[in-house]
């Protein structure tokens, strides 16, 4: 495996908008041997480099099994990312990576999987998603639940649908703020739950804000769904990625090292202290 520490070259081969200020990359590297070496799994991320610029997280929503491409969505929000919203194709930029741990893919084999997430933080488990449905006949029936503020924010508009027309799949979306185009449900992520038929043997994977996912890992709960079997990718300040800096430390934790992805069980009762 290729050296996480070193950032490699690698060239847009495809730009695709998601909607306003967020965009997909897919990206390839330049030097055959970085390719060759590079492995990761799903819900790791990569720091993202603008030469020049700096570097920012990003989750690879692209396939583990097809690493010779990879697939990253980034939000423009700030000095480094403002940068990249003018890539195109053809451009070189710079991939460091994969960092910190995924989702427990395996774990999950044989079981029912519940996803949720809400907001903008949908990116972590589109990878997962795809992961699963490559490899439906190892996975029981799949729930994704998604909220959004408005139908403005629901990305991957189109992947929603497709998801939606696969055998044993379940997609229940909501907005605050409903337009007429809207034809789903109103209100947030967690009055999904009463629609939610999922055994108390499944397994749940989260990403999206802290305490929408601390108020579904309630609602979970009370569906009969373990402690140990929730699973939350964590967003912090990322810098160095390895965990030297300390920008995203979590009390005693790392997220670049020790997460993103955490337990319920694990993180439960720091997700009650507010900015920690």
């Amino acid at each position: 495996m290729a050296t996480p520490y070193l950032t490699h070259p690698a060239r847009i081969v495809a730009r695709r908008t998601e909607t306003a200020g967020i965009y997909t990359f897919t990206t390839r590297f330049v030097d055959p041997a970085a390719r060759a070496a590079f492995r990761f799994r799903a819900g790791q991320f990569n720091m993202i480099y603008a030469f020049g610029v700096g570097e920012v997280p990003i989750s690879i929503v692209s396939d583990p099994e097809d690493p010779a491409t990879l697939e990253h969505t980034i939000r423009i929000a700030g000095r480094v990312t403002g940068v990249m919203a003018k890539w195109d194709v053809g451009d070189v930029v710079g991939v460091r990576g994969p960092y910190g741990n995924g989702w427990p893919v395996e774990r999950a084999r044989g079981r029912d999987v519940v996803i949720v997430t809400g907001g903008l933080g949908c990116a972590p488990v589109v990878g997962l998603i795809n992961y699963i449905f490559r490899r439906r006949d190892q996975y029981g029936d799949l729930h994704i639940l998604h909220g959004v503020k408005t139908p403005n924010d629901l990305l991957y508009r189109e992947r929603f649908d497709q998801w939606r027309r696969e055998p044993r799949t379940r997609v229940y979306l909501t907005t605050d703020h409903p337009d007429k185009s809207w034809h789903y449900r109103i209100g947030v992520v967690t009055e999904l739950f009463d629609e939610l038929a999922a055994p108390a043997s499944a397994i749940a994977m989260m990403c999206g804000p802290e305490a929408m996912m601390r108020l579904a890992a309630h609602a979970l709960r009370a569906k009969g769904i373990a402690d140990d079997a929730m699973f939350m990718s964590l967003e912090r300040r990322m810098e160095c990625a390895v965990g030297m800096c300390g920008h995203c430390q979590y009390r005693e934790n790392f997220v670049c090292k020790d997460g993103p992805v955490f337990s319920w069980r694990a993180v439960k009762e720091l997700t009650r202290v507010s900015g920690l």
